[in-house]
């Protein structure tokens, strides 16, 4: 069934207020402006791009949020329909090696953007069992994906029914999901190779998960990685710079280094902003794209709390302690995706649960400038997982250098240039950065079979208001908040064109499904 492109009516501007310009309120602010919105984006933030933030270094800008972008049709499908080519815009190139491991027994292993290779690699690390292993991992894992791309990343609203529905026409599903088992037991179970069953637990930690506690479901992670990774020439913050620089040419307007002081109702409809200036924004939309626990709190309203319920925004998801810096290096031949795993995972993922730093924490490690001379100076990014804000002394930020640079040291990669303690981000910076978010990266904890369905959707309650970003479904990184706020503007869209007293109006080149 063809899609039905709605815009609105030029000589009916509605406008939409977009609290945040991470790339689920830059998404939708994009796709209501092409569909005939008049739009504002308000963010705290003297840039935009939400988490794909950079900080300052001696080698330039360097990534200080994430490093590569997957699932590339999703930002493809974005540009098109606003009538242009992502090519056009950023430079992204697709990564042949999609990570390279160390372990500290001393062993490597690289995975490509090639299954074949990827098997045959894992051969010679470890033995033909290990490659029939993967083999089958690899398989089940893009089958669970194909599976759930459908009813549960793309449907903007998915429900436990959807999720049955799935499994009842593809009963062989059930058993790859192993649903009685989280990620790491069934990984054990998968793998001979503890190795291997080490490696791809961690995928969990991209959306916030321990592997300990998040269903064996999230083991469809590694499908969409492998199906290709791309660097953004510059760094990922790029790709935000130039949303922001066609949401201009669309004629939004950004309003940068402000935030927002509450919401403002009329007969039970948002109707304003109040901004930190002291600006009112009359708004016929508000798309909120934060954290939505911000809302809960009742951060922009007390009258609002009730909006986004608890359980949709707790328990909560990992945070991180990520070093952004340049420095010269030796002693390791580093691709753009490095991890440095520990001996056991359980001292890394036992002592985050109780909310401790790692005992022997895994180190992932981009290499932004990967390939440049031996004695130049590079731009390094550097994440280790960790338990959401608490108060921090100036002990532990030492513990957590040490943890760092002593594991990295002893793994042979050694840095040779003075790394200054405000290169550091922790928690609880994220917890400042991003109100509300106790410094969680991905909002609401990925624990449990279900816990994909408990994320709040784009509409709410209140007329008027609705929400996106990696808090709310289909939940986080880069190509999920841009799918939410896809999902966001197509709401809106269909809301206003419903309530409009003017006739919706196709456009060239293609809009949003209502």
């Amino acid at each position: 069934m063809p899609n039905r492109v709605t815009a609105i009516h030029r000589s009916h501007r509605p406008k939409a207020v977009i609290i945040g310009a991470g790339m689920g309120g830059l998404t939708a602010a994009l796709r209501l402006a092409h569909a005939g919105c008049s739009v504002t984006v308000v963010e705290t933030q003297a840039t935009v791009g939400g988490k794909m933030r950079t900080v300052p270094s001696a080698a330039g800008p360097v990534d200080a949020g994430p490093t590569v972008v997957t699932m590339r049709p999703v930002f493809e499908k974005l540009f098109a329909d606003l009538g242009h080519k992502l090519e056009d815009h950023v430079r992204l190139t697709r990564l042949k090696t999609l990570a390279r491991h160390f372990w500290p027994d001393g062993s490597t292993l690289d995975l490509y953007d090639d299954i074949e290779a990827s098997a045959a690699a894992i051969a010679q690390f470890s033995d033909a069992k290990a490659r029939s292993d993967f083999l089958a991992f690899h398989r089940d894992s893009a089958a669970l994906f194909k599976a759930f791309e459908g009813p549960m990343i793309h449907n903007s609203d998915p429900r436990q029914m959807d999720l049955t529905l799935t499994v009842l026409r593809s009963p062989h599903i059930l058993r790859t999901m192993a649903p009685h088992q989280n990620l790491a037991q069934s990984l054990a179970k998968r793998f001979s190779d503890p190795r291997l069953a080490q490696l791809f637990g961690r995928y969990s930690t991209y959306i916030g998960g321990n592997p300990f506690l998040s269903p064996a479901l999230l083991s469809l992670i590694w499908a969409s990685e492998a199906a290709g990774v791309w660097r953004v020439e510059g760094g990922v913050h790029h790709l935000a710079r130039a949303m922001q620089t066609l949401g201009e040419d669309l004629g939004i307007r950004f309003v940068l280094n402000t935030s927002v002081e509450r919401l403002g109702q009329e007969q039970g409809h948002v109707c304003n902003v109040t901004l930190s200036s002291g600006e009112i924004c009359a708004a016929d939309v508000v798309l909120f794209n934060g954290d939505p626990r911000a809302i809960h709190l009742g951060l922009l309203g007390s009258e609002l709390t009730r909006i986004v319920p608890r359980e949709q925004v707790e328990p909560r998801s990992l945070s991180a302690h990520v070093w952004s810096f340049a420095s010269r290096v030796s002693g390791r031949d580093l691709s753009h995706h490095n991890v440095f795993f520990g001996a056991d995972p359980r001292t890394e993922f036992d002592p985050i649960a109780s909310g401790q730093m790692p005992c022997d924490p895994t180190l992932y490690v981009c290499a932004q400038d990967a390939g440049a001379a031996p004695d130049e100076v590079q731009r390094f990014e550097i994440i280790m997982n960790s338990a959401p804000s608490r108060a921090e002394s100036k002990r532990e930020v030492a513990l957590c250098r040490d943890l760092t640079f002593q594991t990295l040291a002893a793994r042979g990669l050694r840095f040779h240039d003075p790394i200054p303690d405000a290169a550091l981000t922790s928690p609880m910076d994220f917890a400042h950065i991003f109100p509300a978010s106790l410094g969680s990266l991905y909002g609401r904890s990925p624990h449990g079979l279900t816990a994909g369905l408990k994320r709040p959707r784009a509409r709410t309650a209140l007329k008027g208001l609705y929400l996106a970003g990696g808090g709310t479904h289909p939940g986080a990184g880069i190509p999920m908040a841009c799918l939410s706020g896809q999902h966001a503007a197509a709401a809106i869209l269909a809301d206003l064109v419903s309530t409009s007293p003017f006739r919706p109006m196709a456009t060239p080149g293609g809009m949003l499904t209502a």
